[in-house]
């Protein structure tokens, strides 16, 4: 389940090494053609989303309480933001947030970030949210002991629709499976949206 986080920083340390040895062609350098990947990307992610046969049910099944799920990621997140931002004073507000609002979505959120805000917070993004899956990959046993069967849920944010969902079946229930993939759904879409929201409201 962790092989795909690991494809993702090792496809990353080759670009940083491509790009510290000078193997890179000058025209990629200078054009930044990430802005590109990203606009292909997002088109990927709605294919993705739109052409899973699950999604469809989903939306006419959907119930007020499914919603609990991404509104309680959406305001964990931010509070624990916010008391980072309070421990560490000196940290950009919109930034902290931004890296946030990945909500463990690495690839789309560190390619956004990168373009809005460099390519340092960019590298941050990717970490963070990269360290977000590990975590619940790893700890959901703990989490669904001791915190109840919602909290890998919550722990995985958009990941539970996809790599974090089978230890989340395995350790909270089949039951738990149409919550995590919807809260995964939901989550996906709204990374891009708050992402830019955060830092046209920033600017």
């Amino acid at each position: 389940m962790m092989k795909g986080s690991l494809i993702i920083v090792g496809f990353f340390a080759a670009g940083i090494f491509l790009g510290i040895e000078g193997w890179v062609p000058e025209a990629i350098v200078r054009h930044d053609p990430s802005m590109y990947a990203l606009y292909l990307l997002i088109v990927f992610v709605g294919i993705s989303v739109g052409g899973d046969e699950k999604f469809m049910h989903i939306v006419r099944s959907v119930n007020f309480r499914y919603l609990l799920a991404p509104i309680t990621v959406i305001a964990g997140t931010f509070l624990g933001i916010a008391v980072y931002l309070m421990l560490f004073p000196g940290e950009k507000a919109i930034e902290s947030l931004a890296v946030g609002a990945g909500f463990g979505y690495y690839s789309l959120s560190s390619v956004l970030i990168s373009q809005l805000s460099g390519k340092t917070l960019g590298i941050i993004a990717l970490l963070a949210n990269i360290i977000r899956e590990v975590f619940t990959l790893l700890f959901t046993p703990l989490l669904a002991r001791y915190f109840g069967k919602l909290a890998p849920v919550v722990s995985g944010g958009a990941t539970s629709m996809d790599t974090t969902l089978p230890v989340i079946v395995k350790y909270s229930g089949k039951e738990y499976a149409f919550i995590a993939i919807f809260n995964g759904i939901v989550l996906t879409i709204l990374v891009p949206l708050l992402i830019s929201l955060l830092y046209s409201l920033g600017s």
